[in-house]
């Protein structure tokens, strides 16, 4: 990969940026990078040569995300339709997609520029949400597409197809459909399987169902998941990622599948993946 601009973007918190940005800017200047910050990082830093977080991944030939999970998340889907590397660089607190520290970030950036970086490359979903025969929204996702209720102390009604077969009845909160790099947010918490990132498969897994039967599935990744939200008095969510997402209402269909392109990611060359599940989650300890 021949490198020579990179985008920044970050979670807008100002002593954590003051901290690490000038640092990694005056790198890029010494190396002959140009930087293309988005308009929350040029805020912090109190420059006025920001631009949109949308307009970025078409300029640049690396994104550099400096925040949580979160900011990743988000980050990841500005690079739709223009595929680039991501580096996130963990300024929050759990950092579990976010991998690479503040310590190491200057020798991962010196391996990428010289093409010896390592990456991991992770699928992504596509969501869509069709109401009375027309889509209404569509979404990619890096984590999760879930399906969940909308009142407190309600049950949502939920029937799901795989492929066209129908597969179950489900009351409960909701259902998770994950990714392999989604099986350790939601779907974790929800009683889900931990899935090696790399996997060919899906995850399904209902949150609280109202039965005992109702355990999660992990399906190949080429199938297609059908939700549809079968009571006539309920409403429920669409949410991606736990970031955005679409009021859903009885009788809409909701249509997850692998989205055709994936993202690479430039992951740490001194720490697997079991490695980074023991040191974030604490995975094996006693």
């Amino acid at each position: 990969m021949k490198l020579k601009a990179v985008g920044l973007i970050s979670k807008p918190k100002k002593e954590d940026i003051c901290a690490v940005a000038p640092g990694l800017l005056a790198w890029f200047e010494k190396h002959g990078l140009r930087a293309v910050l988005d308009l929350e990082t040029a805020r912090c830093l109190d420059r006025r040569d920001g631009v949109p977080r949308e307009q970025i991944p078409s300029q640049v030939d690396l994104l550099v995300v400096l925040g949580g999970d979160g900011t990743m998340l988000a980050a990841v889907r500005l690079v739709e339709k223009h595929p680039i590397p991501i580096l996130g660089v963990n300024l929050g607190h759990l950092g579990f997609l976010t991998e690479i520290t503040v310590e190491e970030m200057p020798q991962v950036l010196e391996d990428v520029l010289a093409g010896r970086h390592k990456t991991s490359r992770r699928a992504m979903l596509e969501a869509e949400l069709e109401r009375s025969g027309g889509r209404i929204a569509a979404y990619r996702a890096l984590n999760d597409v879930v399906l969940h209720k909308a009142a407190i102390a309600r049950m949502v009604e939920l029937e799901f197809s795989i492929d066209s077969g129908f597969v179950s009845h489900i009351r409960g909160d909701g259902l998770i459909v994950a990714t392999p790099t989604g099986s350790t947010a939601y779907s974790l918490s929800a009683g889900g399987p931990i899935v090696s990132p790399t996997a060919d498969v899906m995850v399904i897994t209902p949150i609280a169902p109202h039965m005992l039967t109702n355990r999660p599935l992990v399906i190949p990744g080429s199938s297609q998941v059908e939700i549809v939200l079968s009571a006539a008095d309920e409403r429920a969510y669409v949410t991606v990622d736990g970031q955005v997402g679409e009021e859903a209402r009885p009788g809409d269909h909701l249509r997850v599948r692998r989205a055709e392109r994936g993202v690479e990611l430039v992951v740490s060359p001194r720490r697997d993946y079991f490695a980074v599940l023991r040191d974030k989650l604490r995975w094996g300890a006693r």
